[in-house]
């Protein structure tokens, strides 16, 4: 019963689509999911970065390939998938992960920091889950996209505007792509992290502005980067099968503080 269970959230003979997957999030979710054991595909723009990431997968038992893109240039995107389906096959699960951010004020934000952010998270976003619904359409093969949003898709936090707005938009695309896909048996639904401990904020979080952050949170911690593997997991495979259109938010309870 328990290994029928657990079963349900292998990825055995499936491929992966992992976006921006040279760094932070992206390269733990492709880690996760060759784990799982799909044959990930780490796509991002430093090659040198995923040809790295490929060799620990591998050096762990997995198998992954790796694959240049930009998701704010369309052809890129096309070139993306037509390498995925040449090294893997059409990915059965896409994670649609890539994305940037510029802090400042927003009466500081310029065109160029909302174009920047915009094109990244948003247009991004899009261009690489339609791509991935075409290709799965005409393989006729089921398949589950995970866009990565963000708490701040339905909260707000000051300097971060563009990067809020965009991960809103997301969080609505995921809807249409839900609503339009479902008849083609093509998943799609949004993981909302809260503050994930990283390398990269590391330093910010031990702060004194961070401790003020972290004491806003209900269940006072900031999550781990190993708290997304279940929510990722279930999402991608068998067990969340009859999960479409849902805003999975994994923030240790962030987005229910109190105003």
């Amino acid at each position: 019963m328990a290994a029928t269970l657990m079963a349900q959230f292998r990825l055995d003979g499936k491929v992966a689509l992992v976006t921006g997957a040279s760094s932070g999030l992206g390269l733990f979710f492709a880690t996760t999911l060759a784990q799982a054991g799909a044959h990930v595909v780490v796509a991002a723009r430093r090659r040198e970065a995923l040809e790295s990431l490929c060799k620990e997968i591998a050096q762990q038992g997995g198998k992954a390939s790796a694959v240049s893109l930009d998701v704010t240039q369309a052809a890129s995107v096309q070139a993306c998938f037509e390498d995925c389906e040449r090294v893997a096959g059409v990915p059965d699960v896409i994670v649609n992960n890539a994305g940037t951010t510029v802090s400042k004020p927003a009466i500081d934000q310029s065109e160029e920091d909302w174009d920047q952010v915009i094109d990244a998270n948003l247009k991004g976003c899009w261009q690489v889950g339609t791509q991935a619904a075409r290709r799965l359409i005409v393989a006729q093969k089921p398949g589950s996209i995970i866009n990565i949003a963000s708490i701040l898709g339905q909260r707000v936090a000051a300097n971060v505007g563009p990067y809020a707005i965009s991960k809103a938009g997301v969080i609505q695309a995921t809807k249409v792509m839900a609503l339009e896909w479902a008849r083609y048996g093509i998943r799609t639904n949004a993981l909302l992290p809260g503050y994930v401990r990283t390398p990269i904020n590391a330093e910010f979080l031990d702060s004194a502005a961070g401790e003020k952050l972290r004491l806003r949170i209900p269940s006072r911690r900031f999550n781990e980067l190993s708290d997304l593997s279940g929510p990722l997991l279930l999402l991608a495979s068998d067990a969340g099968r009859a999960m479409s259109g849902a805003t999975l938010a994994v923030d240790s309870g962030h987005l229910v503080s109190g105003l």
